[in-house]
């Protein structure tokens, strides 16, 4: 199957209530464990690629690995650009065949993200690419996205209803009290799901949750059972996930638990077989640990057998 538009993903999954998974890749292995899971449990996924990921792996790389995948496995897939925040690289992502942008400019000033988001869809739009805009910051760090906890806010529910009127963007990413990286808790974990609730009502456009890996307690084990140094690491919890998609979320971004996932299966193999040195032995154990992920997020979401 051909890559799709998000919009082809994403507006079922906010009619019919399921959430579907945008999992960050940057290499062959991953993009494998994401499609092979997807397929065995036929559900629809979106392929997330970062600037930083595409520096790393090239415009060229990603788009022939993820194309190949959709085809080969044939699961609906979108190619999509995470957190956009320089014109060049997403105007280059359309040239490419990226079926799927957001354009991340919450750090501006209310006025300014409008401005900019709106220009990102005129372009993205005429040549038929839907645009996921950002309204509110995030707290915590992952690739090129760093907010400091003071300045990170919340989704304004009457802002997301003008924002979307006035820059025409297919999806919004909204801040709840989710956050970037591993260590997205001080305390008890803690979204504003009324505040969600109260955007879902005000909008129609599906709605996005940015930072919501969950650390699962058995990944995260793993990575430090053979080495990883993640004290304090803390996610959202699942049962606040699915809370989240009943109330209106409809992509789910995940990137740390892959991360924590691959980190795992590298370490295991290269502490318990230090005499392996066969890179596909070493990060096979990793695409596995992945795809195992992957598919537990899947059924979390709700969009196994949505294919």
């Amino acid at each position: 199957m051909a890559l799709v538009s998000s919009n082809d993903i994403l507006i079922p999954a906010r009619e019919k209530g399921y959430a579907v998974g945008a999992f960050n890749t940057s290499n062959m292995e991953i993009s494998q464990a994401i499609f092979e899971a997807a397929s065995e449990l036929r559900s629809p996924v979106m392929v997330a690629t970062s600037e930083s990921a595409i520096t790393y792996a090239g415009f060229d790389n990603l788009l022939g690995t993820v194309k190949h995948l959709s085809e080969y496995y044939g699961v609906p897939a979108a190619l999509h650009l995470d957190h956009g925040k320089d014109l060049e690289i997403a105007v280059k992502c359309l040239r490419h065949g990226w079926t799927s942008l957001m354009i991340d400019a919450s750090k501006l000033d209310y006025e300014q993200n409008i401005a900019a988001t709106a220009e990102v869809v005129r372009i993205a739009h005429y040549v038929g690419v839907p645009v996921e805009a950002e309204l509110g910051k995030l707290a915590g760090v992952e690739d090129m996205v760093s907010v400091d906890e003071r300045e990170a806010t919340l989704t304004d529910p009457d802002q997301a209803a003008d924002f979307i009127e006035r820059t025409g963007c297919d999806s919004l990413a909204v801040a709840i009290g989710t956050s970037h990286g591993a260590y997205k808790f001080k305390g008890e974990p803690r979204l504003e799901l009324d505040r969600l609730s109260e955007i879902a009502g005000k909008v129609t456009i599906p709605l996005v949750l940015h930072g919501a890996s969950s650390v699962p307690k058995d990944v995260l084990d793993r990575a430090a059972r053979f080495g990883a140094n993640l004290p304090g690491a803390k996610g959202v919890p699942e049962e606040a996930l699915k809370q989240a998609i009943e109330r209106g979320i409809a992509k789910i971004n995940i990137d740390t638990d892959l991360r924590l996932a691959f980190t795992g299966g590298v370490r295991q193999v290269l502490m318990e077989s230090p005499e392996v040195f066969d890179p596909r032995k070493i990060v096979g154990e990793a695409r596995k640990a992945i795809k195992e992920v992957v598919k537990k997020k899947i059924q979390i979401f709700g969009s196994e057998g949505k294919a």
